[in-house]
């Protein structure tokens, strides 16, 4: 596109899953849609996000499974390398951090793309600026029918004093790093601390993991952060909870990070994962009359956001999940072109930290539904251990969890903890999410032996 200004139908800020797919189906349909990006069409997940991370998880737990050979099954000696990982990384996922396949597949669809940061700048205008070092000219796309904002999220940056400056990785660099450090400090320990941490543990660096609340994975159920800290114990991944960083420090040897206990922690690598953060003043959100010093955009139930304006994804605050921009992106889709649609229900959203063992979670956890105000129970199941004491060797920790409305006799959270946990997890959705009524549930077969027939077990619990 070399045009300075141009009318299109719609124009989608971010090219992330949900941006990207409710673009190129807006087009299909026949309209003329613009699709603005400043890194790379696809977003976070294929390039630093979910499919690269998988292939580490992936090539991590071979090295466990390999492992637990010895003894079990007779006799393995497994010598990990980085090097395989990166070049699948560099060569299949990421295509070297090229996207020209992904926006090949979007202009083949009919769409425009339009390469810079694009910010609202009237309602129905997006101005865009080029990415380039000689600047490059300004585009004005005006939107006859809407604006879709898929802006997504940043890693987040702690001032801690001393660390700006220094070359500390986020998730972005954990993903293209060449090497394994010899050893690592990770700030935080959500989903992707505890993920990238136990990924470079089991490929031989000493891992040290900082969570500033009381427990791992702090947005779950208190005893799944407590099953990772005991696993990773095992697997020498020092954790320390309830305590965060007050200093760092970097010189040619690495970082030194001082906790507010007043202890230093020193790795070769530092890795920042303390979360995600938005920039809707960037994207000009106040233009169109929304308060830019929130952290969300509020939407609706069909994802709009102003007249003529939809967002959808990490943006909207409802889960930073691709799954979610997706489900997102087809309500945006049916919206916009004005077809039979649903609202968006957000009670039933399915999560998995892909760690061994995985921990998979979807609604309430019990503090949730205690504060809500709801008639709790709670039922608990671990996962049938070995009677001569393998369960940890074979890698088959885990629990299975319920969180039941008892007022209205349905599951309104679960927690699925354990060998396959995001898989077992798929029944535990489907009730959350239809409702299903916990005596049908009591009523249903579940087959032995398999790890899915604890929630039979936790069912008894809830009494």
């Amino acid at each position: 596109m070399t045009e300075r200004d141009r009318d299109v139908d719609v124009v989608v800020i971010g090219m992330g899953p949900g941006g990207e797919y409710a673009a190129g189906a807006l087009a299909e349909a026949g309209l003329v849609v613009a699709g603005v990006e400043d890194r790379l069409v696809g977003g976070e997940c294929p390039y630093w996000g979910c499919i690269p991370s998988k292939m580490m998880i992936r090539a991590a737990n071979l090295i466990m499974e390999g492992n637990r050979v010895n003894g079990m099954a007779g006799t393995a000696r497994v010598d990990p390398s980085w090097a395989p990982v990166a070049r699948r990384i560099r060569d299949e996922a990421t295509d070297d951090w090229d996207d020209q396949a992904a926006a090949d597949r979007f202009t083949g669809k009919g769409g425009i793309l339009v390469r810079g940061r694009g910010r609202i700048s009237a309602p129905g205008e997006v101005t865009v600026t080029p990415n380039r070092p000689d600047g490059g000219e300004q585009v004005v796309l005006r939107a006859r029918r809407g604006i879709v904002i898929n802006t997504g999220t940043a890693p987040a940056v702690p001032p801690i004093p001393g660390l700006a400056g220094t070359p500390f990785w986020t998730n972005r660099e954990a993903i293209e790093t060449e090497r394994v450090p010899a050893s690592l400090v990770v700030l935080g320990g959500a989903s992707v601390g505890v993920e990238l941490g136990q990924v470079f543990a089991r490929f031989g660096s000493q891992v040290t993991l900082v969570e500033k609340t009381g427990h791992l994975l702090p947005k779950e159920e208190p005893g799944a952060g407590d099953l990772l800290a005991g696993v990773f114990g095992r697997e020498g991944i020092a954790v320390h909870t309830g305590q965060h960083a007050t200093g760092v420090g970097h010189n040619r040897a690495g970082f030194t990070v001082t906790l507010d206990g007043g202890g230093e922690l020193t790795g070769e690598a530092l890795l920042v994962a303390v979360g995600r953060r938005t920039d809707l003043a960037a994207v000009g959100v106040g233009a169109v009359g929304i308060d830019e010093n929130l952290k969300a955009i509020p939407v609706d139930g069909h994802l709009r956001a102003a007249p003529g304006v939809w967002a959808l994804g990490d943006i909207t605050g409802k889960g930073a999940f691709t799954h979610m921009s997706m489900y997102q992106a087809g309500i945006v889709v049916a919206d916009i072109l004005g077809e039979p649609g649903f609202a968006a229900q957000y009670h039933a959203v399915p999560r998995v930290t892909f760690t061994d063992p995985e921990v998979g979670a979807v609604g309430l956890t019990e503090a949730q539904a205690r504060e809500q105000g709801l008639d709790v129970r709670v039922g608990t199941a671990p996962i049938p251990q070995s009677a001569r004491g393998w369960i940890h060797k074979a890698g088959n920790d885990g629990f299975i969890k319920l969180v039941e409305d008892a007022g209205a006799g349905v599951l309104v959270g679960a927690t699925s903890a354990g060998p396959a946990g995001g898989e077992v997890l798929g029944a535990l959705v489907l009730a959350v999410h239809a409702r299903v009524p916990v005596r049908s549930m009591r009523q249903m077969i579940y087959a032995y032996p398999t790890f899915h027939r604890a929630i039979e077990d936790a069912l008894a619990g809830l009494g």
